[in-house]
């Protein structure tokens, strides 16, 4: 079972999750690509039932951006594989800017509809920070231009991680899809 985990203002119903869902569908494989509450504790409630109800079956996380961050969390609990595309390692750090910069709103970016980010949203992103990582296996994609993280905090927090990394680029990294066989070969790698 493959997990696509969004990122901030995003949802499961977003551009790069929809390539990921048709994708890995072509191939006969399991995916979901859940739309996630934008309060951190229900959106890891939500992903570890998801992760725990696969009890049965080899799981892996794809996150991008905050996904990137809660997948962090998530390998290391339960000792998983996971695909991080420009993740958010420090996503406490990272949002604390936006209370400030969105006056305490943010937009979803799939029906342009409000809601409220504040300081108890971020107090919550702390409990999932991840200082040492010891039991995960990750894939680290990056792309140098991306205007929202620096790739290389990334790639000092994961430094064992298999890293590709791009020159140029955008935060939700430009062309993806060209990096789903690396992917398919990393889930399928000791299985």
């Amino acid at each position: 079972m493959v997990i696509v985990i969004h990122g901030f203002g995003s949802a499961g119903k977003g551009g790069k999750a929809m390539l990921f869902r048709k994708y890995f569908k072509n191939r006969g494989e399991a995916i979901i690509a859940p739309s996630l509450s934008y309060v951190p504790e229900l959106a890891m409630d939500t992903l570890e039932q998801l992760v725990e109800s696969c009890s049965d079956e080899e799981v892996t996380l794809i996150g991008s951006s905050l996904g990137g961050y809660y997948a962090i969390y998530l390998a290391e609990k339960y000792g998983l594989k996971a695909v991080l595309i420009n993740p958010a390692v420090d996503s406490a750090i990272t949002l604390k800017k936006l209370v400030v910069e969105l006056n305490g709103m943010a937009t979803n970016y799939h029906d342009g509809s409000q809601y409220t980010w504040n300081s108890n949203h971020v107090e919550m992103l702390k409990k999932y920070q991840v200082n040492e990582v010891k039991h995960g296996k990750y894939l680290l994609l990056l792309q140098t231009g991306d205007d929202v993280l620096d790739y290389r905090e990334a790639v000092v927090k994961l430094p064992n991680a298999e890293t590709i990394i791009e020159e140029g680029g955008t935060h939700p990294f430009e062309g993806i899809e060209r990096h789903f066989e690396t992917m398919v070969k990393f889930i399928k790698e000791n299985v």
